[in-house]
């Protein structure tokens, strides 16, 4: 059994309170179910413009991880263009 980690950090700079912040990050988690993920926010819960989300797939393989984490990375990046500032995939074997 194979977990990956796909942490993101996103910089929102049009979001000028939390509402706005976990309006872009709620599209965003919904858009990501049609993949084989779960999705969480797991930093900066008190900041309006950063947002850090943890997207976790288990599998059988390191590739079908990398290919489910790197389409959940480009939706994210598709569906809010510019606003991901870092990406990081870590495996637990």
């Amino acid at each position: 059994m194979i977990v990956g980690l796909l942490s993101v950090e996103l910089h929102i700079p049009y979001a000028q309170s939390l509402k706005d912040k976990r309006m872009v990050l709620r599209r965003l988690k919904d858009r990501l179910q049609k993949f084989n993920v779960a999705v969480s926010e797991v930093e900066f819960q008190d900041l309006w413009q950063r947002a850090g989300l943890g997207v976790v797939t288990v599998s059988t393989t390191t590739e079908h991880v990398e290919r489910e984490l790197a389409a959940a990375a480009d939706e994210i990046e598709r569906l809010e263009p510019g606003l991901i500032t870092r990406t990081e995939i870590a495996f637990l074997t």
